[in-house]
């Protein structure tokens, strides 16, 4: 679930580029190093730390995004509201506010964590791999997007019937039905029975 580009870099203190690093972690999900961003990704995949997150409106819908064109990994398909990486050391509840707030402009309300789930999702379109430790959020959005056009195509609020209906016809993250059943509980709690979750 990369978060921006993989040559992107970002400026220390001294003002040289640093590469982006992410957290290796064993089965467990304890930390275990560092590695480049791309280079975790590349076969067989690194394992390292990432999140999803999962925000609702008030009326039950599911916020979804379609990834930007020029995204180096997935690009233009659809996946859950934001995804991506902690920063080493960084917590992962606060890397998912900080990404939601960079991707789509706005700040979650009642996030929550929803769990975790470890997976490993080769991307055949990209040759790249997902090898996981995902910790799962859900939460409330309850202001307007301002979505990042480097990093958002489009979005869409659905509802569990309208999601069966576009993830029959449109391309998916690979991960996104991993991630979504994984926090289908938490889910539930979140949005009531009524919501159909």
């Amino acid at each position: 679930m990369p978060i921006t580009p993989a040559t992107a870099t970002h400026s220390s203190s001294n003002g040289t580029a640093e590469a982006i690093l992410l957290e290796l972690v064993d089965e467990n999900g304890v930390t275990i190093g560092t590695a480049e961003k791309l280079a975790a990704h590349q076969p067989p995949g690194q394992l390292h730390r990432a999140f999803s997150v999962f925000l609702f409106d008030e009326q039950g819908r599911l916020l979804l995004q379609q990834r930007a064109l020029g995204k180096y990994h997935s690009p233009g398909v659809w996946s859950n509201t934001c995804c991506g990486h902690p920063y080493p050391g960084e917590a992962p509840f606060a890397a998912a506010a900080r990404r939601t707030y960079e991707e789509l402009g706005v700040s979650p309300s009642l996030l929550a964590e929803a769990g975790t789930v470890r997976y490993n999702h080769p991307d055949p379109d990209s040759g790249l791999v997902e090898q996981e430790y995902n910790h799962l959020f859900v939460g409330m959005v309850q202001s307007p997007l301002r979505p990042d056009p480097e990093e958002v195509g489009t979005t869409a609020f659905v509802t569990p019937a309208e999601l069966t209906e576009r993830h029959a016809k449109d391309t998916f993250s690979s991960w996104f039905m991993t991630v979504l059943d994984a926090a289908r509980p938490a889910v539930r709690e979140l949005t009531g029975p009524s919501a159909g979750w």
